[in-house]
């Protein structure tokens, strides 16, 4: 397999990465959001508006997670305040971000933008095969790399992370013990919202540098499922979705090949019957008792008094 093919592989990791590191946090903290596909279409549309208006990628960048936090923040307040059940918000939050996006995005079909620049990092970047494999890529590669082990370390290394482990874990005693449980979901649901912004961001920038109506493609369901697929670890979820972006790079350059006889559709499908095998079968077999999920995830929490 050669540095091109490899590098393509990261790209196409990279947003799933990003989005799947924010459900996590999310859901560590007991809240499911479904929503991610529609956080991540509001950012690509919001990230490239505002990059090929302003001339600024770092603008669009900053904007695109901006306006994933504003998706979060809508279903916190349905969620957490209002006590709505979770799956028909994140259902519903999706299907409100696919419109939004598509409105606003009506007059920018067809508009093209720098794609993301490639930022070497000095001296590593001129290694043999390390250097193009890892140090010549784009700020939101670096950005989700960087992330993975900032929240690794958040979750399991700092106080901060323990106290929302313990509100996901068991809300009623974290309460109990002077924890502030809504405080602590509403910024883990934005936290979310902010990565999933970044995670369209990096679609309509650096793989799609123009904008196309549903350009996620169903990446925030992917991204929903490497979660439960890493059993809420950080550093799984990065292989997580290295394998999932080397399937749909695989597919691709398979449908590229010559001599085979599949529909191209078939290979198209190939990563989401991959989502939905993974979930059956750690769901229904005998990993189900070793998922680790957190006991209070998608439940409703209502103070006492």
């Amino acid at each position: 397999m050669n540095i091109e093919l490899l590098v393509t592989v990261i790209g196409a990791a990279t947003p799933l990465l990003l989005a799947a590191l924010g459900e996590l946090v999310t859901e560590k903290s007991g809240v499911l959001n479904l929503g991610v596909e529609g956080m991540m279409i509001v950012g690509a549309i919001t990230g490239f508006a505002v990059t090929l208006t302003s001339g600024s990628a770092t603008l669009g960048i900053i904007a695109a997670s901006a306006s994933g936090v504003f998706m979060a923040l809508v279903f916190g307040v349905l969620t957490l305040t209002l006590l709505a059940n979770q799956v028909a918000t994140g259902l519903a939050l999706t299907i409100f971000g696919t419109g939004l996006s598509s409105l606003i995005g009506a007059g920018f079909v067809g508009m093209p933008v720098p794609r993301l620049p490639v930022l070497p990092v000095p001296g590593l970047s001129e290694l043999p095969v390390l250097g193009p494999l890892l140090f010549r890529h784009n700020a939101l590669v670096y950005l989700s790399l960087i992330a993975t082990l900032a929240v690794s370390w958040f979750l399991w290394r700092s106080r901060a992370g323990m106290i929302l482990r313990a509100v996901g874990e068991n809300d009623t005693s974290a309460h109990s013990i002077g924890y502030h449980v809504i405080r602590v979901r509403y910024l883990a649901v934005m936290f979310g919202g902010a990565m999933a912004g970044l995670a369209g961001a990096f679609l309509s920038l650096a793989v799609t540098p123009m904008w196309v109506e549903g350009m996620t493609a169903g990446r925030g369901w992917i991204a929903l499922a490497i979660v439960v697929f890493a059993s809420w670890r950080p550093m799984r979820v990065l292989a997580g979705a290295y394998l999932f972006g080397g399937m749909s790079i695989l597919q691709l350059h398979a449908q590229g090949a010559g001599g085979i006889n599949i529909p191209s559709q078939v290979f198209t499908m190939l990563p989401y019957i991959a989502t939905i095998l993974v979930l059956t079968i750690i769901s229904a077999g005998p990993w189900r008792g070793r998922l680790d999920s957190p006991a209070c995830l998608g439940k409703p929490f209502r103070a006492a008094g």
